[in-house]
């Protein structure tokens, strides 16, 4: 198959194309072709804009993961614009060009992030919620899914993956906790009962592998590992996995001081459970946090 990916050098799409373009032609749009080719390889095919296309006629899927960082930096209203730009213009296109095609591709699948569903206490929540919480990171992926969405017809159909915290050793979150965990000055940040949805880079580039192959599969899909935990269980194990202290704690006045609105990130959380991957048949190989740290803080072979 013909697979068009945006976002294909982000810490997610990296491990996307190495498994896709072992068999499948991988065109990944990018406006810096020759980090693509030294991150990504020189088997793959580059497109630096999608202005000069009238359909997608010839791809076979999409895969959709363009967007600035969210927790790169403060909130300001200038950082907030660009960062719903960088996901809503580009989808916009994508769909648009979709609905031009004659033969479209057969699926988007579509990156999305649990802060749809804003911050939430410790209920369960699965892809059934309709009770989120009025804030930016809701607002930002509505409008996000709303307008994927709209690519879906009787030849294409659309899944879109909403995305938990991300671990993985070179990249999400992990790299940016490791540094005062190591130093001994790790522990739960603000109260400490913010649920932490979290998963393993490896399970949800199989999740969206899954969702590629299995062409029953359309609609939302929770991209988070079965058992969240409190943002106090994860700093315990954390520490734990790099046998190092937990005795203190980083004030919520700080973090706010420090990050301003973005500090919401850290500071409230969800508790987000896979549900309609499990249905459809997706099993984890890291349901656990203590598993999943394990295998990304054990010392390389």
């Amino acid at each position: 198959m013909k697979i068009l990916i945006t976002g294909g050098t982000g810490f997610i799409g990296r491990r996307l194309v190495a498994h896709l373009k072992v068999a499948h032609e991988v065109v990944v749009l990018t406006r810096q072709g020759n980090r693509a080719y030294e991150l990504l390889g020189h088997d793959i095919k580059l497109l630096d804009s999608l202005d000069g296309l009238d359909d997608l006629n010839d791809v076979d899927i999409i895969i959709n993961l363009a967007g600035e960082p969210i927790a790169a930096g403060r909130w300001s209203e200038q950082r907030k614009q660009l960062l719903c730009n960088s996901r809503w213009l580009l989808t916009e296109q994508l769909v648009d060009l979709i609905k031009l095609s004659s033969t479209p591709p057969k699926l988007l699948l579509n990156a999305s992030a649990i802060g749809w569903y804003g911050r939430q206490g410790a209920e369960p929540l699965d892809e059934q919620c309709n009770h989120p919480h009025d804030e930016f990171t809701h607002h930002l992926c509505q409008r996000w899914e709303q307008l994927a969405l709209q690519a879906k017809g009787p030849q294409t159909r659309v899944c879109i993956v909403r995305i938990g915290l991300v671990l993985g050793q070179d990249g999400g979150a992990l790299p940016k906790l490791l540094p005062p965990y190591r130093l001994g000055l790790g522990g739960p940040m603000g109260s400490g009962q913010q649920v932490m949805s979290w998963i393993h880079v490896q399970d949800l580039v199989r999740a969206m592998l899954f969702l590629l192959e299995h062409e029953e599969c359309d609609g939302i899909f929770n991209a988070t590992a079965p058992q969240p935990v409190d943002n106090k269980t994860f700093s315990q194990h954390l520490a734990r996995s790099l046998h190092r202290p937990h005795v203190l704690r980083v004030p919520a006045g700080a973090l706010r001081l420090l990050m301003g609105e973005s500090a919401d990130l850290l500071l409230t959380g969800q508790h987000v459970v896979p549900a309609r991957l499990q249905q459809a048949g997706f099993h984890f190989t890291y349901p656990e946090l203590s598993q999943a740290l394990d295998d990304l803080l054990q010392p390389p072979r």
